[in-house]
């Protein structure tokens, strides 16, 4: 490749550019020290398209263009200035999506956490006595009165939540687990290497796809610790397989002293049976189970904020409150005031059905949800008739966040198929449009998924497919 370098005396230098009219009315806009970064930025980006020998001609052209060039910088400071967290219309039918930020919190949630960050609150103050009290107080009893528990502990995550019970109840001490539970969680982290970090040894028993109560019995010695049971909710071993229940475990467990950890990671504490859905045990019941500590996330099934919620005995979360970890691992304000409005509503069953978004998601019949997709085809229908083709055809949703793997969620689906551009491009342009917009690609239609659409988000989402396909006045 032949790369003609005198193109590079032709780069203006910052201070001209600077001089052009529509970039001095942008420093009129965005602070001047931005509007220079940008003016940087460009320049360093086309030296490097003349070194490289891509569109140099080009781009060097646009300087006779002052508008064109005027337009280029603000396109580079609205992509500075613009928030990287932003608003995502999650049309993709997963409930709990990660990369979405999980559990929607309910309306009572965000309410408590307006009042926690605009102004101060009793965060660790007892207003009975005026003496310092627990952040924990708020959820305690709460946790307490609907799982059964003793006692409990909140902090950051169930990764956490795991590291702090295992660092308390068995640093240098054996921890049994089977290896069908040798889970991986997000991020590639996993368990093993939560346990390593938590100082306890790891002993692993029985084989992959079956793990036997004798098993445990004869891994059993003075070194052990504790007996761990991770519920794998990310995923499922099916065929010939046998794995320990928490029952099992706590049998073993009484008769060689030994206390009983069980890790239900998405952590339900309403039985889902009714929907049809597959078995997932609830928080109750492994503590009527006789676990002496169960952990679970806040974020995934009970639908509440990020969080890693510990219950169990009051003898081992007395320890765990003791450890100088826990502060490591605390629950900010907005987190406490989140957990405790979700879990309030939990006191009325019915209620919690209809105000937690993740629960009432899942529990959407089909009927619903087609209604709901005819309303969403008859926009799309108006917005971008004549660009594409829409129909509406059946299909599956799912849980997600690591929670219910098996579960499939019949509902119905508005397909989208483009006429004048690839559904890739179709895609990008909703991804990076504002409020961004998340579907389903799959093969020449993308594929738009009414469960998971919020209120009003059926409008929003049909302007913004007719904004990525080029239809005029549609913002």
């Amino acid at each position: 490749m032949i790369v003609d370098k005198s193109l590079l005396r032709e780069i203006p230098k910052v201070d001209e550019v600077l001089k052009l009219p529509g970039v001095q009315n942008l420093a009129g806009v965005y602070p001047r020290e931005l509007v220079v970064e940008s003016v940087r930025r460009i320049l360093d980006e086309i030296r490097q398209d003349i070194l490289e020998g891509t569109k140099a001609h080009q781009e060097l052209n646009k300087w006779s263009y002052p508008d064109s060039l005027a337009a280029r910088i603000a396109e580079k400071l609205e992509r500075i200035i613009r928030p990287n967290l932003r608003r995502v219309i999650n049309a993709t039918g997963v409930v709990l999506h990660t990369n979405l930020g999980r559990a929607v919190l309910c309306p009572s949630a965000i309410e408590a956490v307006r009042m926690a960050a605009s102004g101060y609150s009793n965060l660790e103050l007892n207003l009975e006595s005026g003496k310092r009290g627990s952040r924990y107080d708020s959820v305690e009893d709460l946790l307490k009165r609907l799982t059964g528990a003793q006692s409990s502990l909140v902090v950051n995550n169930n990764a956490a939540a795991v590291l702090l019970a295992l660092s308390t109840l068995a640093r240098g001490r054996e921890v049994i687990v089977s290896r069908g539970q040798m889970v991986e969680i997000g991020g590639s982290f996993r368990i093993p290497e939560v346990m390593e970090q938590s100082g306890a040894i790891l002993r692993e028993v029985g084989s992959t796809n079956k793990t036997h109560p004798a098993d445990y019995g004869k891994a059993i010695n003075d070194k052990t610790a504790l007996l761990l049971h991770v519920h794998t909710s990310n995923y499922r071993i099916v065929g010939f397989t046998r794995e320990i229940t928490v029952d099992e475990l706590v049998d073993l467990g009484s008769e060689a002293g030994l206390p009983v950890m069980s890790d239900l990671g998405s952590g339900s504490i309403i039985n889902m049976d009714y929907l049809g859905l597959p078995y997932e045990p609830t928080v109750q019941q492994t503590i009527q189970s006789g676990a002496g500590v169960v952990t679970f996330s806040g974020d995934k099934l009970l639908g509440g904020p990020q969080a890693g919620i510990i219950v169990g005995k009051k003898e081992f979360i007395d320890r765990m409150k003791k450890n100088p970890l826990t502060r490591a691992v605390r629950i900010d304000k907005m987190t406490v005031a989140a957990l405790e409005a979700t879990l309030r509503e939990y006191l009325d069953i019915k209620a919690a059905l209809q105000n937690i978004p993740t629960l009432r998601m899942i529990s959407y019949d089909e009927k619903l949800l087609q209604k709901r997709c005819g309303v969403l085809h008859g926009l799309l229908k108006d917005a971008v008739d004549g660009m594409a083709l829409i129909a509406l055809e059946k299909g599956q949703s799912a849980v997600g966040g690591g929670a219910m793997p098996t579960a499939d969620l019949p509902g119905w689906l508005v397909s989208v198929r483009p006429l004048n551009m690839p559904v890739e491009a179709l895609a990008d342009r909703l991804r990076n449009g504002d409020p961004a917009v998340m579907g389903r690609v799959q093969e020449d239609s993308l594929l738009l998924d009414v469960r998971t659409l919020l209120k009003d988000e059926d409008i929003i989402l049909a302007g913004a497919v007719a904004a990525a396909m080029g239809r005029e006045g549609s913002d």
